[in-house]
């Protein structure tokens, strides 16, 4: 059986619409530091699990997303290992639009996104994370709480992300009003939403079921450092 972009999205993203991020070879690739800790080798082979080690700050790390089983890398050391369910949305559900005023995010919010995501941990974001895709987020009076936006982008396919809210405005459907947005919005250029979710968060699952998604497959997360 052909192996499907989604089973290997971060080589599928970085082999094609974000080739322009991609630091690497046609060995592994990784995305440049300040949008990305994602990375990939090309497959299996000595050759190409070393030139992964390679793009492994020394004092840094990379994460892993695949849908098979890979071996790790010589010279690297496992920090963590989950199973996330991949998810892909096919339709949006029927629902009404957000109740909240929702603002397009760039450049001037890049600090707070940071901020917020470093706050609420929604998935690895940096610098210009924000970049990836398209951000959009709720303010209270002039402080942003909640966001959400795009990261990975195989062909054909864009990974819904960031999507958290601020501890203190939770409770008032701005995840999910957010994330309809965002889903809307890929659909319409004729793209499938996709997104990752830890297997365990089954209230997260819930609440992405309600917009649409359903499980396509399972695939490993790992975080890698260098020994």
């Amino acid at each position: 059986m052909a192996e499907h972009r989604l089973d290997r999205p971060v080589w599928s993203a970085l082999t094609s619409r974000q080739s322009c991020l991609a630091q690497g070879d046609g060995r592994a690739l990784r995305f440049v530091a300040d949008h990305g800790v994602f990375a990939a080798s090309a497959d299996a082979t000595p050759e190409s699990l070393a030139a992964l080690t390679a793009l492994i700050p020394a004092d840094g790390v990379v994460w892993t997303v695949e849908g098979g089983e890979m071996p790790q890398p010589p010279e690297t050391i496992l920090l963590k290992a989950a199973l996330c369910c991949q998810m892909v949305c096919p339709t949006l559900r029927g629902g009404e639009p957000p109740g909240f005023a929702v603002e397009e995010l760039g450049d001037g919010d890049a600090a707070e996104m940071l901020a917020l995501a470093t706050l609420t941990e929604p998935g690895p974001f940096f610098a210009r994370t924000h970049r990836l895709g398209g951000f959009v987020g709720v303010k209270q009076d002039g402080r942003l709480v909640a966001m959400a936006g795009e990261r990975m982008k195989p062909e054909g396919f864009t990974e819904v992300s960031g999507v958290c809210t601020h501890p203190d405005f939770r409770g008032q459907g701005y995840a999910a009003g957010l994330m309809r947005i965002v889903i809307e919005r890929i659909l319409e250029r004729g793209e499938m939403p996709f997104l990752h979710v830890y297997a365990t968060n089954a209230g997260a699952i819930a609440l992405y079921e309600t917009l649409g998604f359903a499980a396509r497959t399972t695939v490993g997360v790992r975080v890698l450092g260098r020994i």
